[in-house]
C-alpha cells in the first residue's frame, strides 16, 4: 500500500548538488545476477511462490506482538506522523504465508492492513483501527520467470533492488520511481512513474500479470493470478492493479513485467534497455533580492510552457526528464535538475535547448550550472538517502495535482506568496515534475491510470521533526494548496489546466469537505471515469470489504 515517493521530498539539496536527478532515495543491498535472482535451478518463482529473502532462504512467518522487543521498531513506516498499535505484526516470506495471515484475519474478524516498503503518505497502515499489520518486506525476490516469460518482482523488493538486479543480470529496466527505497508493492499498483516515464511510459504499461491473495464471499482465502490477456477470466483483477492503488482488492504477492510489443524468449529483449550514460544538469538560483515575483513566475511559467510544447510521445524531447524544485525562500535556493539518455541522438542539443528555454528572461541572479555525464545505475540508485528528512526529521505532508498545462498566472502569483511568507520553513515547497511523453500514448481506459494527457505533476510538500509543529506545518501546506486551486473548490478538478491527482500521493484531505468544496468527489480526482469499473472489480474480488483504508475503493452498493 506504499505510496510512490518518486520525487522524494526533503533531501533535495543533497541530491541535486551531487548531480542526481531523481529526487529520492537509497538502494537496499541485493544478490547478483540472474541465476541468483531466479529460483532453484535457475527457474523463476512459480505462481504460488516460495520462500522470501534475497538469498532464497525460507523466511517466516514471524509474529511480533506488543510484548516483543522488536515491536516498536517494526511499527513505523516512512512517515512518523502515523503509528498504529496492532495486536500483531505478521512478517510473511511466501504467498502461502500471506494466505494464512489473511485467513486468520478473516476468521477472527480483525482489521488487516498490508505494508511492503512503508512509504504511504497517509495512515493506511498506521491506522489505530488496524489489528493485524501484514509486513511483506521479506518477500523481495527479483528474477526472470521462464514459465511466464516475464520478470517476476515480489512486493517487498525496493525499486533500487529491482533496478540493480535487472541491470546487472540483463541490462534492462522499468520506468518506475526515482526513490529507490520505495517498495514495489504499492508503487506498481498505484500506477508508478519516474525519470524514464516520458521516454517509456508508466510502469503499469509493462505489467503482464499479478498474483493477488483475495478473500471470497464465503471467507475462503486464495491466491489468484491475473494477466493482461483479454481472454483471461481474471483480467479485470489485472486491470485494477494498473493504477487502482494498493490495499483495495487483496494482497499482491508477485508482479510479472514485460513489454507489450516484444516476443521471443530472450529476457534481455523483454523490457526497455537501460541507458548506458545520462547527460545531467543542475541549475540553481539563489533566493536573493533579485528573485522577485516577476523572476519567479517567469521561471515556473517557462518550465510549464516547455512541457506543454514538448510532451508528445516519441519525440526527441520526450527523452528528457526534469524536476523544478521551488523550495521556500528560507531554503535558500531554487533548483532545476535534468537528465536525458546520452545515447539518444541529439541528446546534448535537447538538453541545451531545454535549459535555455527555462532560464530565458528570468532576470534573477545568474544561476550556478553543473553539467556532465554519468553512468545510469549510480544515478538511479543514489546511495545514502531515500527517506523524508532523516532518521529524526520524518514527519511530512504531501499534496499533489496533475497538470495539462502550466499553472496560470494567478496560480503562479499564489505560489510566490506562499513560498516567501513567514509561515513556511526550510523543508517545504513546490515541485514541478516532468510527465507526459510515452505515458500519453496509452488510452485512459486501457489501464486504471486515467490521466493520460497530462504533462506535469505538481507536489506541494512540507517536512518537519517535532510533533509540536504538526498544526503549523499542516496549516501551511493545506493553505498553499487550497489557494492555488481556489477557483475550483480548493482541489485540482479536471479541466483545462488540472487533471485531478495521483493515488500514490495519497491525500485524505481530498475526501474532507473542509478542504474540498468543489462538489467533485475524491474518487473522481484520482480515478475519473475509471472509478465505476474499479468498484465492479472491488465487488467481485473483495465482496466482504476486507481490504480498506481512508481512500479505499468503495463497493458499488456503498455510497462514498
Amino acid at each position: 500500500m506504499d505510496g510512490s515517493a518518486d520525487e522524494r521530498l526533503g533531501r533535495r539539496h543533497l541530491l541535486a548538488r551531487a548531480g542526481a536527478v531523481a529526487v529520492g532515495g537509497a538502494v537496499a543491498g541485493l544478490s547478483g545476477g540472474p541465476a541468483e535472482a531466479a529460483g532453484p535451478q535457475g527457474q523463476g518463482p512459480g505462481p504460488a511462490g516460495g520462500g522470501g529473502g534475497s538469498e532464497g532462504r525460507p523466511f517466516g512467518p514471524v509474529t511480533v506482538r506488543p510484548d516483543d522487543s522488536r515491536y516498536d521498531s517494526l511499527l513505523r513506516g516512512d512517515n512518523y506522523r502515523f503509528v498504529g498499535r496492532p495486536e500483531e505484526i505478521r512478517l510473511a516470506g511466501s504467498t502461502g504465508q500471506v494466505v494464512r495471515a489473511v485467513a486468520d484475519a478473516v476468521r477472527s474478524g480483525r482489521r488487516i492492513a498490508v505494508r511492503s516498503g512503508g512509504h504511504c503518505f497517509e495512515n493506511f497502515t498506521g491506522d489505530p483501527a488496524v489489528q493485524l499489520l501484514l509486513d511483506l518486506s521479506p518477500m523481495d525476490a527479483v528474477g526472470f520467470d521462464p514459465a511466464m516469460g516475464a520478470f517476476a518482482v515480489q512486493p517487498g523488493a525496493t525499486l533500487g533492488r529491482v533496478y540493480r538486479t535487472l541491470f546487472k543480470g540483463w541490462g534492462v529496466t522499468i520506468p518506475a520511481g526515482g526513490c529507490p527505497e520505495v517498495g514495489a508493492g504499492g508503487h506498481l499498483a498505484g500506477g508508478g512513474y519516474g525519470p524514464l516515464s516520458r521516454a517509456y511510459g508508466s510502469v503499469v504499461d509493462y505489467l503482464y500479470a499479478v498474483e493477488v491473495v483475495v478473500a471470497d464471499r464465503d471467507g475462503t482465502v486464495r491466491a489468484v493470478v491475473a494477466t493482461r490477456d483479454q481472454d483471461d477470466p481474471n483480467h479485470d483483477l489485472w486491470w485494477a492493479h494498473t493504477g487502482g492503488g494498493g490495499g483495495n482488492f487483496g494482497v499482491v504477492t508477485r508482479y510479472w513485467l514485460r513489454s507489450h510489443e516484444t516476443a521471443g524468449h530472450d529476457p534481455a529483449a523483454l523490457l526497455p534497455r537501460a541507458p548506458g550514460e545520462l547527460r545531467r544538469c543542475l541549475v540553481a538560483w539563489s533566493w536573493d533580492e533579485r528573485m522577485t515575483e516577476r523572476a519567479f513566475t517567469t521561471l515556473l511559467r517557462n518550465y510549464g510552457v516547455w512541457h506543454e510544447r514538448n510532451s508528445e510521445p516519441g519525440t526527441p524531447a520526450a527523452n528528457l526528464y526534469a524536476v523544478l524544485i521551488a523550495g521556500h525562500r528560507k531554503s535558500g535556493t531554487l533548483e532545476l535538475v535534468v537528465q536525458i539518455d546520452a545515447g539518444v541522438p541529439g541528446s546534448d542539443t535537447v538538453l541545451t535547448d531545454f535549459v535555455r528555454a527555462v532560464t530565458a528572461d528570468v532576470g534573477a541572479t545568474e544561476p550556478a550550472v553543473l553539467r556532465g555525464t554519468m553512468p545510469w545505475l549510480p544515478t538511479s540508485t543514489w546511495p545514502g538517502t531515500g527517506e523524508a528528512g532523516n532518521s529524526i526529521t520524518r514527519r511530512y505532508k504531501d499534496k499533489a495535482g496533475y497538470l495539462r498545462r502550466s499553472l496560470t498566472d494567478t496560480q503562479l502569483a499564489t505560489a510566490y506568496q506562499h513560498l516567501t511568507n513567514d509561515a513556511g520553513g526550510t523543508e517545504c515547497g513546490l515541485l514541478l515534475v516532468g510527465y507526459g511523453g510515452q505515458v500519453n500514448a496509452v488510452p485512459p481506459y486501457a489501464t486504471a491510470v486515467a490521466q493520460r494527457d497530462s504533462v506535469m505533476k505538481a507536489v506541494y510538500y512540507t517536512v518537519w521533526a517535532d510533533e509540536s509543529d504538526d498544526a503549523a506545518q499542516l496549516a501551511w501546506v493545506r493553505d498553499f494548496y487550497r489557494e492555488v486551486y481556489r477557483d475550483t473548490g480548493g482541489v485540482p478538478v479536471p479541466g483545462e489546466v488540472s487533471d485531478g491527482s495521483y493515488i500514490n500521493y495519497a491525500d485524505t484531505d481530498l475526501a474532507d469537505p473542509v478542504w474540498n468544496t468543489s462538489g467533485t468527489p475524491w474518487h473522481t480526482l484520482y480515478y475519473k471515469d475509471n472509478y465505476p469499473r474499479l468498484q465492479q472489480v472491488k465487488a467481485r474480488w473483495d465482496p466482504r470489504n476486507i481490504f480498506r483504508h481512508a481512500l479505499a475503493i468503495e463497493p458499488p452498493d456503498r455510497r462514498p
